[in-house]
């Protein structure tokens, strides 16, 4: 008798046929999330779920009595409470490497984007403002040759950092838990203290996973050391920067300007004061957003599931749960 799962999102046809080859499969069909209370019903007599963001805690598990892995179509995993898992013999899985390059395109976009203007300038010329004589009010920042600081060097930092490099001949340096001198090495990149590379980069790109230890990492001190000049980018999680130390930063001209892609509440509220700002590039937590991407993590999620309700170690297993 095959395994049952709830896949609580839409996925490619393909993943679901794969998954369906070993599992009694059912699904979440709307294009819109799943409410909680349909979510815990559908979990009462499943051996698996593939989701990406539903919260994993207490009160799910206890809904879920037959339930033995969560396969999570992500790389970040603050949305599994670890602990209640692991009481409840509950394995967890992620989605990492496959959207390393995807992730760090994004970097760049963001970077080039609010550097240049390209948004605001965009906009400008949609609505007609573009009048002969104006380009002087048009001046951006060169991102070739400038100096790059990035927080977090893990897979998606070093990718991050190669394409600064050797493509924008970027001064790159960066500040990480550990050292990776192999980074140091290939790369031509350079460690420093966080209070150097906050105080020395023209643009900060923060990459730290979110945990206890990285909440709230950027506020107001930090903002505080960086040059006016400075442009800041976040791509890992919105909770990782005070936003409100981030506002003011922008507000009183002590940064010069941010792109973002996530954000403490999302969707952000529609009344934020950063979708007021000229000199902040907002996206929709779009990192991973391409097909291409997005097909291979949902397989991959799909192999991790397969494997652990096979009795076989799913290749994603997460530390926590070895």
């Amino acid at each position: 008798m095959k395994p049952t799962v709830f896949i609580d999102k839409r996925i490619p046809s393909e993943v679901e046929a794969y998954i369906a080859e070993y599992c009694e499969v059912d699904k979440w069909t709307s294009e819109s999330p799943i409410p909680r209370e349909t979510l815990l019903e559908k979990l009462k007599n499943v051996n698996g779920l593939l989701t990406s963001n539903s919260k994993i805690n207490a009160e799910l598990l206890e809904q879920a009595p037959h339930l033995k892995v969560v396969s999570s179509i992500s790389v970040g995993y603050n949305h599994f409470d670890v602990a209640a898992m692991k009481q409840r013999g509950v394995v967890g899985t992620n989605t990492p490497h496959v959207l390393n390059d995807t992730v760090a395109d994004l970097v760049l976009a963001l970077m080039l984007g609010t550097a240049r203007r390209v948004a605001e300038l965009d906009r400008y010329v949609k609505d007609g403002q573009w009048k002969p004589g104006d380009g002087a009010n048009w001046f951006g920042t060169d991102v070739h040759h400038a100096s790059l600081g990035i927080i977090g060097m893990g897979r998606i930092g070093e990718c991050i950092a190669k394409r600064a490099r050797f493509g924008f001949d970027m001064d790159v340096s960066y500040y990480n838990r550990s050292r990776k001198p192999s980074a140091e090495e290939q790369l031509g990149v350079r460690y420093s203290p966080m209070t150097e590379l906050l105080s020395e980069s023209d643009f900060i790109v923060l990459m730290a996973p979110l945990g206890e230890g990285t909440r709230r990492m950027i506020g107001r001190n930090e903002f505080k050391l960086m040059k006016p000049s400075a442009i800041f980018i976040n791509a890992s999680r919105g909770q990782t920067v005070d936003e409100e130390a981030l506002i003011e930063a922008l507000q009183e001209g002590t940064i010069s300007g941010a792109g973002l892609d996530v954000y403490e509440n999302e969707p952000i509220d529609p009344a934020h004061p950063f979708l007021q700002m000229p000199n902040v590039l907002t996206l929709p937590h779009i990192g991973s957003a391409t097909a291409k991407t997005r097909f291979d993590m949902g397989m991959l999620a799909a192999q991790n599931l397969v494997a652990a309700l096979s009795g076989l170690t799913p290749p994603n297993l997460l530390e926590e749960f070895q």
